[in-house]
């Protein structure tokens, strides 16, 4: 299998915490990167401006991340958390990107049916306002050490049954992340279901170590760890899948070093190990 060429790879803003959204933009297009993921955190006050910036730099906005913590102990939680996914809609389009990824939250001690019935009707609540903005939405499964506290929705398999649940094909799907995913023997049954159903939106790299010194800010660079990403990268493609490879890497150790040098060591590992 044939690296990616950098045009196709996507980085998050969250990749490379320490620099701005205008330094991301500048660094990432200047090594030849064809798409960037920003998260709101680094969104500025003139947000259509900043999408004109990504364009301008010959950049694709890939995403909006992130959406979702749909679930709460108290009703008026959950309504503060629609509300902000329907300003995250407003921000997408602003933007200038289709796509929002949803992590969709967990409450410890709230039971994980009742968490992922928020999820649902949370997901119901905002999908017309996505339908009539032209976003999509992209539920992003995770790792099940999430599941008290950040995500509900552990596998592919329960990600395909809600967008079968709620509908909406051309507006809801699918983020798969190999470092949530890769442990599942469900994968490549799963990888095929969402993309027959077109609901395959997005495909998120990085590596899972044995011994993290943190479970949620150590993750690998593609080849640290054990994680058999190229063959995952064959699954969405044979499935069908042609969009963005988007590295997205929550690491303290990373975000403490130059993060030129970290840009460097990001292509690197994705020429030798995606």
């Amino acid at each position: 299998m044939n690296p990616p060429d950098p045009s196709r790879l996507c980085i998050h803003t969250m990749t490379t915490k320490p620099w701005s959204l205008d330094e991301a933009v500048e660094h990432f297009s200047g090594a030849g990167i064809g798409g960037i993921t920003v998260w709101r955190q680094h969104l500025p006050d003139d947000i259509a401006a900043a999408g004109r910036r990504i364009r301008d730099a010959g950049l694709r906005c890939v995403s909006l991340c992130r959406g979702g913590f749909f679930p709460a102990v108290r009703e008026s939680d959950r309504g503060k958390a629609i509300d902000d996914n329907l300003r995250a809609i407003d921000q997408a389009h602003a933007l200038g990107t289709d796509l929002i990824v949803l992590v969709c939250g967990a409450v410890p001690g709230l039971p994980l049916a009742e968490s992922r019935r928020h999820i649902a009707d949370g997901i119901a609540a905002v999908l017309p306002r996505a339908v009539e903005a032209g976003v999509r939405l992209a539920i992003e499964p995770l790792h099940p050490v999430y599941a008290a506290d950040r995500s509900a929705i552990n596998t592919m398999a329960q990600a395909n049954d809600l967008c079968d649940q709620l509908g909406s094909p051309d507006h809801l799907g699918i983020a798969l992340d190999v470092y949530h995913v890769w442990w599942d023997s469900d994968l490549p049954a799963q990888i095929e279901r969402a993309a027959g159903g077109g609901r395959l939106h997005a495909f998120h790299v990085c590596d899972w170590k044995t011994e993290p010194a943190d479970m949620l800010n150590d993750r690998g660079l593609m080849g640290e760890g054990v994680i058999d990403i190229r063959s995952i990268r064959r699954m969405v493609e044979q499935a069908g899948f042609t969009g963005a490879i988007e590295v997205e890497i929550f690491s303290d150790r990373y975000w403490a070093m130059d993060q030129h040098h970290y840009l460097g060591k990001i292509l690197q590992a994705c020429r030798e190990h995606v």
